[in-house]
This record gives C-alpha cells, structure tokens and sequence, in this order.
C-alpha cells in the first residue's frame, strides 16, 4: 500500500552575507514543538509542487510560484510502532517568493544561519540529509523511526 503523500518546502534567502533558510515551530499535531520546513499532506488530484505553493502561502502568508521551486528528492517516513505517521515527503528547496513569512495557526516562522540549524530542535532524520540539500544536492532516503517515536533506528537508499 502506498504511503501518505506529502511535501516539505524550504526558502532559502542570503542576508548580510550569510545564507538563511526559514524554519518554522510547529504548534500542533504531528511534531508538536519541533522546527519544521514549511509543507504538509496533498490533497486529493493535487501534486507535490502544487502543495507545496499551497501549504507555504497557508503556513506563512508567503506566495511562491511552482517555477520557481527546486525538486531536491523524496524521503520516506517509516513508523513501525505507529503505523498512521509514515509518509512519503517530496523535498522542495525556493529562493524567490513575494512577500515576508508571518505566523500561521500551523507554525511560527523563523530565519536561522546555515551554520545554527536547530537540529537538536527538529526530528531526528534532519541532520542526516537536510544540510546536503540546502548546499544544492538532492536526495532519496528511507528513514525507520524506533518504538519511541523520535529517533531514527536505521536509514537507507532505496536501490532504483
């Protein structure tokens, strides 16, 4: 059975000389209290760039054109112990948008530094691939999660 579709967007913007991505604190509901990209599940008949534009415009008021979104590659999520959260997550990484990110009832955003990613801050998974593609590359990963929900027991690249 296919899993759960969903997307994950990260804006990306230089400032003063050092390279931002936005993050946003999740304030409810599947990650409660992590930092997040911006994104969330398709809608029936939509496809992952569409969601994307979407669920960035619904979680921070910012509007991003599907031209300008980069593919960086599709993650998928396995729960063992609860079945319900494994996902499959197209990866999206945009550099122009119009407008500046405001608070959502999803998620309140916030610029970090490349270099202070709160990864001790965001799900497990993060640290073992979201560098790479905020430094241009792309990615295909296979992540299990333990009986404790938040950390990763074994990782992986499917073979095509």
């Amino acid at each position: 059975m296919p899993l759960p579709q969903v997307c994950v967007c990260y804006l990306v913007r230089e400032r003063a000389g050092a390279t931002e991505v936005l993050l946003g604190r999740k304030k409810h509901g599947l990650g409660m209290g992590n930092f997040v990209g911006l994104g969330g599940k398709l809608e029936p008949g939509e496809t992952a760039t569409d969601a994307a534009v979407r669920e960035v415009f619904e979680e921070s008021g910012v509007v991003v054109h599907a031209s300008a979104l980069e593919a960086r590659g599709l993650l998928s999520y396995h729960f063992p112990h609860r079945e319900a959260w494994s996902q499959e997550s197209s990866v999206f990484v945009c550099r122009e948008w119009d407008g500046d990110p405001g608070p959502s009832d999803e998620l309140d955003p916030e610029w970090f530094e490349l270099s202070s990613i709160p990864f001790d801050e965001m799900w497990d998974d993060a640290r073992r691939w979201l560098p790479q593609v905020l430094a241009g590359a792309s990615v295909r990963r296979v992540f299990v999660f333990g009986e404790d929900l938040a950390t990763v027991v074994s990782e992986h690249t499917p073979v095509a």
